[in-house]
């Protein structure tokens, strides 16, 4: 099933929980992260309080798991065959990794054939202004990145960071990029009202420690 087919689902299913009514928080561990994001600015009722993204590669991925390097010979070989089939039409349909892989540079490519983080992400011409109205409806957004993350490549997608318009081995922060600028998602209004949190965790994908649970769970999981 593809994503924007779970993300129907998900929201037909809640919306149905009589217990749900009131709003929830939502916790998305790895792509869960992305998909809950998507679900946020495509089903905003019954409101979701606090989002928390553990690890969830909100710009996508452009790499291979265990693979990681910009400059790995093969590395990038797998990732240029990746590419050259990801925004094939019946690939991005059947494949959910095609779904949210970002070729850096083929933003125009991505943004035309990809059904669903280019959406998400607002990277069309037209911009889906419910999606921004949507995501700044949040208590807290919270993103938790693992500093030795080995899955999500690049890790700086976990918040949002990504390369820069010319090379695949340059990153920048969210801040300097134009989803943030631009506000495309609401990310820059969420940030200046206080209610999007970056949170590191010293450890490889999803190892989080005891400490950065409880501190997830204490600030963010609890009405």
């Amino acid at each position: 099933m593809n994503i924007n087919s779970q993300i129907e689902l998900a929201c037909q299913r809640i919306q149905a929980d009589p217990k749900l009514q009131n709003g929830y928080h939502a916790v998305g561990f790895s792509q869960g992260g992305l998909f809950f994001r998507g679900l946020a600015q495509r089903c905003p009722e019954p409101r979701i309080k606090n989002l928390v993204s553990v690890g969830g590669p909100q710009q996508g991925v452009y790499g291979l798991p265990k693979c990681l390097g910009e400059n790995h010979i093969i590395c990038d070989y797998v990732r240029r065959l990746l590419n050259y089939g990801a925004y094939i039409g019946w690939i991005q349909r059947l494949l959910v990794q095609a779904q949210y892989w970002h070729d850096p540079l083929a933003e125009q490519e991505f943004a035309e054939n990809s059904l669903f983080l280019a959406d998400i992400n607002n990277q069309g011409s037209v911009k889906n202004q419910s999606y921004r109205e949507n995501l700044e409806k949040l208590d807290n957004l919270v993103l938790v990145k693992f500093l030795k993350d080995t899955v999500v490549d690049p890790k700086g997608s976990e918040w949002f960071s990504w390369f820069n318009s010319s090379s695949t081995t340059s990153m920048i922060p969210l801040q300097q990029t134009p989803l943030y600028q631009e506000d495309w998602l609401g990310l820059k209004a969420l940030d200046k009202a206080g209610k999007l949190k970056l949170m590191s965790v010293d450890g490889d994908h999803l190892q989080l420690d005891q400490k950065s649970l409880d501190n997830i769970i204490q600030s963010y999981l609890q009405d």
